[in-house]
Protein backbone atom coordinates (compact mmCIF):
# COMPACT_ATOMS: atom_id res chain seq x y z
CA UNK A 1 0.00 0.00 0.00
CA UNK A 2 1.33 3.38 -0.47
CA UNK A 3 0.19 6.75 0.12
CA UNK A 4 0.70 10.10 -1.57
CA UNK A 5 -0.63 12.71 0.29
CA UNK A 6 -1.20 16.94 -1.00
CA UNK A 7 -2.62 19.68 -0.68
CA UNK A 8 -0.97 21.37 1.87
CA UNK A 9 -0.42 24.89 1.71
CA UNK A 10 -0.05 28.49 3.57
CA UNK A 11 -3.11 30.07 4.42
CA UNK A 12 -5.16 32.72 6.35
CA UNK A 13 -6.90 32.55 10.12
CA UNK A 14 -10.53 31.79 8.84
CA UNK A 15 -9.73 29.93 5.63
CA UNK A 16 -9.75 26.29 3.89
CA UNK A 17 -7.73 23.81 2.50
CA UNK A 18 -8.59 20.35 1.61
CA UNK A 19 -5.86 18.08 1.55
CA UNK A 20 -5.59 14.63 -0.42
CA UNK A 21 -4.41 11.51 0.29
CA UNK A 22 -4.39 8.63 -2.84
CA UNK A 23 -4.14 5.66 -1.91
CA UNK A 24 -2.14 2.64 -4.39
CA UNK A 25 -2.10 -0.85 -3.79
CA UNK A 26 -5.03 -2.01 -1.86
CA UNK A 27 -9.27 -0.67 -2.47
CA UNK A 28 -9.71 2.59 -0.31
CA UNK A 29 -13.12 0.88 0.61
CA UNK A 30 -11.36 -1.50 2.61
CA UNK A 31 -8.87 0.28 4.58
CA UNK A 32 -9.43 2.17 7.61
CA UNK A 33 -7.94 5.76 6.80
CA UNK A 34 -7.07 7.93 9.35
CA UNK A 35 -5.10 11.55 9.06
CA UNK A 36 -3.11 12.86 12.12
CA UNK A 37 -0.85 16.09 12.32
CA UNK A 38 2.29 16.74 13.62
CA UNK A 39 2.91 20.23 14.87
CA UNK A 40 6.70 21.99 15.50
CA UNK A 41 8.30 20.83 18.59
CA UNK A 42 4.74 18.49 19.49
CA UNK A 43 4.21 15.09 18.97
CA UNK A 44 1.91 13.56 16.11
CA UNK A 45 -1.61 13.14 17.24
CA UNK A 46 -4.90 12.00 15.80
CA UNK A 47 -7.35 14.25 13.86
CA UNK A 48 -10.00 12.13 11.92
CA UNK A 49 -10.34 8.83 10.39
CA UNK A 50 -12.88 6.76 8.01
CA UNK A 51 -13.31 3.16 9.06
CA UNK A 52 -13.35 0.78 6.51
CA UNK A 53 -16.85 -0.45 4.64
CA UNK A 54 -18.20 2.91 5.71
CA UNK A 55 -18.43 1.71 9.34
CA UNK A 56 -18.07 5.84 10.00
CA UNK A 57 -16.15 8.74 10.69
CA UNK A 58 -14.40 10.01 13.86
CA UNK A 59 -12.80 13.31 14.76
CA UNK A 60 -10.80 14.97 17.69
CA UNK A 61 -12.11 17.57 19.60
CA UNK A 62 -10.67 20.40 17.92
CA UNK A 63 -11.65 18.94 14.75
CA UNK A 64 -15.05 18.94 15.08
CA UNK A 65 -17.58 21.44 13.23
CA UNK A 66 -14.99 22.29 11.28
CA UNK A 67 -13.12 19.61 9.52
CA UNK A 68 -14.75 16.78 7.85
CA UNK A 69 -12.85 13.31 6.43
CA UNK A 70 -14.48 12.18 2.79
CA UNK A 71 -13.73 9.16 0.08
CA UNK A 72 -14.48 8.91 -3.37
CA UNK A 73 -14.32 5.24 -3.77
CA UNK A 74 -13.49 5.93 -7.56
CA UNK A 75 -10.77 8.26 -7.44
CA UNK A 76 -9.43 5.45 -4.49
CA UNK A 77 -8.73 9.21 -2.64
CA UNK A 78 -9.58 10.40 1.27
CA UNK A 79 -9.67 13.96 1.60
CA UNK A 80 -9.82 15.99 4.52
CA UNK A 81 -11.82 19.71 4.20
CA UNK A 82 -10.67 22.15 6.54
CA UNK A 83 -12.82 24.94 7.31
CA UNK A 84 -12.07 28.15 9.24
CA UNK A 85 -8.66 26.90 9.68
CA UNK A 86 -6.57 28.34 13.16
CA UNK A 87 -2.88 29.41 13.62
CA UNK A 88 -3.03 25.89 15.94
CA UNK A 89 -4.23 24.08 12.72
CA UNK A 90 -0.30 24.63 11.61
CA UNK A 91 1.31 21.32 11.19
CA UNK A 92 2.34 18.76 8.82
CA UNK A 93 -0.78 16.66 7.88
CA UNK A 94 -0.24 12.19 6.97
CA UNK A 95 -2.87 10.25 6.24
CA UNK A 96 -2.30 6.40 7.35
CA UNK A 97 -3.99 3.01 6.14
CA UNK A 98 -4.90 0.43 8.74
CA UNK A 99 -5.04 -2.48 6.68
CA UNK A 100 -5.47 -5.17 9.10
CA UNK A 101 -8.33 -4.20 11.40
CA UNK A 102 -5.89 -5.35 14.35
CA UNK A 103 -6.99 -2.48 16.71
CA UNK A 104 -10.42 -1.30 17.68
CA UNK A 105 -9.35 1.96 18.55
CA UNK A 106 -8.72 4.56 15.26
CA UNK A 107 -6.91 7.18 16.99
CA UNK A 108 -3.48 5.72 18.11
CA UNK A 109 -0.72 5.47 15.36
CA UNK A 110 -0.03 1.96 16.05
CA UNK A 111 -3.06 0.89 14.25
CA UNK A 112 -2.00 2.36 10.87
CA UNK A 113 0.90 0.12 9.16
CA UNK A 114 1.05 2.23 6.25
CA UNK A 115 1.82 6.10 6.40
CA UNK A 116 2.27 8.75 3.51
CA UNK A 117 4.87 11.34 3.21
CA UNK A 118 2.66 14.54 5.04
CA UNK A 119 1.55 17.47 3.44
CA UNK A 120 2.11 21.07 5.29
CA UNK A 121 -0.31 23.54 6.45
CA UNK A 122 0.65 26.43 7.67
CA UNK A 123 -1.85 29.23 8.70
CA UNK A 124 -1.19 32.86 9.84
CA UNK A 125 -2.95 34.66 12.15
Amino acid sequence: VQLQASGGGLVQAGDFLRVSCVVSGRTVSTLTMGWFRQAPGKEREFVSCFRRYGGGTYYTDSAKGRFTISRDNAKNTVYLQMNNLKPEDTAVYYCAADVNGILSTVAVQRAYEYWGQGTEVTVSS
